[in-house]
């Protein structure tokens, strides 16, 4: 573990709190990767590869996992392991770019907390929702992205590419997590990339929605402390 840096990458609207559960398994040795100064996935990537030199095991949730694949394929001799939390190795469907437009247009015109409140219903789960505590944490994140962020990152996202072939490439160990009650990235997703790296280690965890390392904090720490044993 001491070869390789950790690279934690957030996902929309989120900042390093997405992974308080985790991060001390890696203490000082783990950095943040910057989704907060660039419109697109590949100077994100570009950037958290710049970050620091030698072996990196990227760390991703949703967009954070567009960021992840994004490095594999700019820099695949970099990359000692990989973990995946509720995301997807597709470009986004007609029907979903149009969403993203239309929740651009909504931060801008109607402001972003309403749009930040319309989110929570698909960030977590009915169970999550009742976490008073949860709840406040994840507005807290978005209020600290902010507006201009939010739709810096919605555009990165609306153009990324597809990833299967990064994937079908991946020769390191790899981690895949979702949870069952994920509706922004369902488990048939996480599935498809498991299908396309044979030794993926596939973990679908029940109850919980798309912020499963908030939701399920041990579960995924877990999933991590396995993931670096098999390095």
């Amino acid at each position: 573990m001491a070869n390789v840096t950790p690279v934690f990458i957030p996902g929309l609207l989120c900042t390093e709190w997405l992974f308080h559960g985790q991060a001390d398994i890696f203490s000082a040795t783990a950095v943040l990767a910057d989704t907060r100064q660039h419109d697109s996935i590949t100077a994100m990537a570009a950037a958290a590869l710049a970050q620091t030199s030698g072996q990196l095991v990227p760390i991703g949730l949703s967009m954070g996992g567009y960021v992840a694949l994004e490095m594999a394929r700019l820099a695949p001799v970099r990359i000692s392991a990989m973990a995946l939390f509720s995301t997807n190795c597709r470009q986004d469907t007609n029907a979903q770019r149009a969403y993203r437009e239309q929740a651009i247009h909504l931060a801008q015109q109607d402001g972003f907390r309403g749009v930040t409140r319309q989110f929570l219903g698909k960030f977590l789960s009915s169970q999550a929702l009742a976490d008073a505590t949860l709840v406040d944490g994840v507005l807290a994140m978005a209020a600290d992205i902010g507006r201009l962020t939010f739709a810096k990152q919605q555009h990165a996202i609306l153009g990324r590419r597809a990833q299967h072939d990064t994937l079908a490439a991946l020769q390191v160990p790899l981690s895949i997590v979702c949870g069952v009650d994920d509706t922004l990235t369902p488990p048939h997703l996480s599935q498809e990339m498991a299908d396309l790296v044979p030794h993926a280690d596939l973990r679908l965890l029940p109850d919980v929605g798309h912020l499963s390392t908030l939701e399920a904090p041990d579960a995924c720490r877990d999933a991590l402390i396995d993931l670096m044993a098999g390095l």
